[in-house]
């Protein structure tokens, strides 16, 4: 038996949300094994909004501030959930010296937990991207820019961010990839 019929707009309005929420949501999660296609669908879109900004020569701050926010989703990605340099300073503290090295041999094993997940990164920046792909098709974000000079600043902010993460990975000695880590078989 179906629940009864809602008696106000509201309550309609919000009985249909609801049941398109839940089956966008059970959609998402039908997806989430499959991960090379999902990436490979975000590819695309990346490839058709910047096939958009190429051709129409224009909403270059929309694409810069795509940039901008995938670089921040990119390092909440391959940073650590428990951030080792912060359990240093609580350690120094304390008292204790290394308090935020990552475990060596002789220590507890402690996975590498990342701060934003990968379903969660893939689904970020898919949004982004067909939000952005969205707004390059009205003229109110095509704002005049010199584009240049935006790619410059981007490609120096990039730098300087990656070379600050890239020095954090070496000092706390950890790896946010699997490619290239020992795997061991089961027996």
């Amino acid at each position: 038996m179906d629940s009864p019929e809602p008696d106000t707009p509201f309550s309609a309005v919000t009985a249909q949300t609801t049941k398109y929420g839940r089956m966008f949501q059970s959609y998402l999660d039908k997806s989430t094994p499959f991960t090379t296609y999902r990436w490979i669908g975000t590819a695309v879109l990346v490839f058709c909004f910047a096939l958009r900004i190429f051709v129409a020569q224009g909403w270059y701050i929309v694409a810069y501030s795509l940039g901008i926010y995938l670089l921040n989703l990119f390092l909440a990605f391959i940073s650590p959930k428990f951030d080792p340099s912060l359990e240093a300073d609580e350690g120094m503290e304390d008292g204790q010296a290394g308090g935020g090295a990552l475990p060596t041999q002789e220590e507890e094993f402690r996975p590498f937990v990342r701060r934003l997940p990968e379903f969660k990164f893939w689904y970020s920046t898919t949004k982004a991207v067909a939000i952005g792909f969205l707004c390059s098709w009205f003229e109110v974000f095509n704002l005049p820019v010199f584009w240049p000079v935006l790619v410059v600043y981007w490609l120096i902010l990039f730098g300087l961010t990656m070379r600050r993460q890239i020095q954090h990975m070496i000092k706390y000695r950890y790896v946010p990839f699997t490619v290239g880590k020992t795997r061991y078989a089961a027996k």
